[in-house]
């Protein structure tokens, strides 16, 4: 699957195929590259544990704080190297997201899942079933269950991806170590990899003007 030049998708999102909450996905993300250039300076150890990230998040970004005052010592002291910065008995935290999810893709199957695996990246980011082509039978009924829960559908056309269902916003109401972590194994994955995660994507075609179909980009998805 290539990825689409969606409006509502930043210029500078990448796309990446990924396996991850028992499904198949197109992830559009952002690296923040302060953040990964900072980790790969200090060497810092990966931010992979729950736990560990509830300690981070219990601490302000930037401003040296007294280990006495805290409630946590014992957890703060053993974050791991590179998410924090020790003056004798003062710690800063310094470790933030180091990308952000833009879009999370997945692909019709054709079946009653389609939205329910969409649907699985609700507490991370705003998420979109893509059709192929449309259904037979059945697909007004996925239009008004999908603008429900606020999953985007997408329609592969000839010339390009049409959105029948625009993707809802992602708004949090508070920041989670889960949605912490959700970017972090993708983040893991991409250093991993054999392309470096800061790398520049190719600039996509810009997106077309309305029709009475939905917003047509000048795009289209691959297996």
């Amino acid at each position: 699957m290539r990825e689409a030049a969606l409006p509502q998708v930043p210029a500078e999102s990448e796309g990446v195929m990924v396996s991850v909450l028992g499904t198949r996905a197109l992830l559009l993300h952002r690296v923040d590259e302060t953040e990964h250039e900072r980790r790969q300076a200090a060497g810092a150890e990966r931010l992979d544990s729950i736990p560990v990230l509830e300690c981070l998040l219990g601490l302000p970004v930037g401003l040296p704080l007294a280990v006495g005052s805290l409630p946590e010592q014992a957890a703060v002291r053993g974050l791991p190297h590179g998410a924090v910065e020790w003056d004798a008995d003062r710690v800063t935290r310094r470790a933030v997201r180091p990308l952000a999810v833009d879009l999370a893709v997945v692909r019709a199957a054709g079946g009653r899942t389609d939205l329910e695996r969409a649907g699985r990246f609700a507490p991370f980011c705003r998420r979109a079933v893509l059709f192929d082509e449309i259904p037979r039978a059945g697909f007004d009924e996925i239009l008004v269950e999908a603008a429900f829960f606020g999953i985007g559908v997408l329609v592969n056309e000839p010339d390009g991806i049409r959105i029948a269902v625009e993707p809802e916003a992602y708004r949090p109401q508070r920041h989670t170590a889960a949605a912490w972590h959700f970017v972090e194994e993708l983040y893991g994955r991409l250093v991993r990899g054999a392309r470096s995660p800061v790398s520049r994507p190719p600039r996509r075609p810009e997106p077309r003007g309305p029709d009475r179909g939905g917003t047509t980009a000048a795009a289209a998805a691959g297996p």
